[in-house]
């Protein structure tokens, strides 16, 4: 399947703006819609995948690109896989290769400009091993959610991307002058992550949503610079655990798919404008764009806790406590390692003008 820049009706009644907004919205709704409607493994995977593959200016993947993607996604979890019983036998030498994982996932996100496969890298290092801990099936049907989300996720953006293309000749993003620096943030990303990796393997089954909400955490500090760090980091997840129990009351009025789908694009179309700036306001598109992860998240595991029988509060307040103490860990570990940082630089002018 082949996209083309067309300069149909809507280009024309429609600013650029708004036509980002409707695709993010729509392509989020459609595949949690599907996911939910066929009754597939851990829904809310793919309405995360298509957040990230939707937010991006430019047209979706075409066939042979998104074939790629998508077995490229089934090869990173599959190292998982082969990882999961190491971590068993020689948690050591298993842990050393989930870092050096890590760091080369998010290496091949800040220095390859591939943001999307290298965050599909690091779900492959760090969520199927801590999965396969807790059983080998949960790690298997996992890699199946994950594989068959990403593919719905792509197909829904192809459904959505003709009813609102991009301009014809889209702006290249400016390129990043830190290349210099991309080690230290590669550096930055995998510390946040890893402790996290390590408080899953206490109780794989429940804290997978806490590890995947690190891996966003640690996809987008190596983004932030540090005075805007606070308030992006804690507070995107504190936006979108407020949207997630917004949602969840609302739902209360009608227990249905199609009720449900409704709010998920009201909520999306709001987010949307915000990063979009059809509306004026000082948050990054990466704030409410983890925002809407943030809330997706929660919301799947609320559904899933509720069909389960649990106490749905109780566990939305222990997840919700876990997401902003991850967040908060993330900031601190930013503001440590940058000033550790100024005294070796500070240490190394003071050598060199002696």
């Amino acid at each position: 399947m082949r996209f083309h820049h067309g300069s149909d009706y809507r280009s024309h009644y429609l600013p650029l703006a708004a036509r980002r907004c409707y695709r993010l919205a729509f392509a989020t709704t459609l595949s949690l819609a599907l996911c939910y409607g066929l009754d597939i493994g851990i829904p809310f995977v793919a309405p995360v995948f298509a957040v990230l593959v939707a937010s991006a200016p430019a047209p979706p993947p075409d066939g042979p690109a998104a074939l790629g993607l998508v077995l490229f996604m089934a090869a990173a979890l599959t190292i998982g896989i082969l990882i999961g019983p190491l971590l068993q036998q020689a948690p050591f030498t298993a842990l050393l290769i989930i870092a050096a994982g890590t760091y080369f996932s998010h290496r091949l996100a800040i220095s390859g400009g591939k943001p999307l496969p290298g965050t599909l890298l690091a779900l492959g290092f760090t969520v199927i091993p801590a999965a396969d801990v807790a059983s080998s099936a949960l790690a298997s049907a996992l890699v199946e959610a994950l594989v068959l989300g990403l593919a719905i996720a792509i197909f829904s953006l192809w459904m959505v991307y003709p009813f609102f293309p991009e301009d014809t000749a889209p702006a290249r993003p400016e390129k990043s002058d830190t290349v210099s620096d991309d080690h230290w943030l590669c550096l930055r990303a995998t510390l946040v992550v890893l402790p996290a990796f390590a408080f899953t393997l206490t109780n794989p089954t429940t804290n997978l949503p806490f590890l995947v909400k690190s891996i966003l955490l640690g996809r987008e500090a190596s983004d932030l610079q540090l005075r805007h760090a606070g308030r992006e980091l804690v507070g995107s997840t504190l936006a979108g655990g407020l949207l997630a129990i917004t949602v969840w009351w609302c739902l209360g009025f009608a227990v249905e798919l199609w009720f449900f789908s409704a709010w998920i694009l009201l909520v999306s179309l709001f987010v949307a404008a915000g990063c979009y700036q059809v509306f004026r306001n000082r948050f990054s598109p990466g704030f409410w764009s983890n925002a809407l992860m943030n809330m997706l998240i929660l919301l799947g595991a609320a559904v899933q806790d509720s069909a389960a029988g649990k106490d749905v509060y109780q566990a939305f307040m222990v997840r919700m406590s876990l997401f902003l103490l991850v967040a908060v860990y993330a900031l601190v570990t930013m503001q440590l390692l940058e000033w550790w940082r100024r005294r070796r630089r500070q240490a190394r002018n003071c050598r060199r003008s002696q």
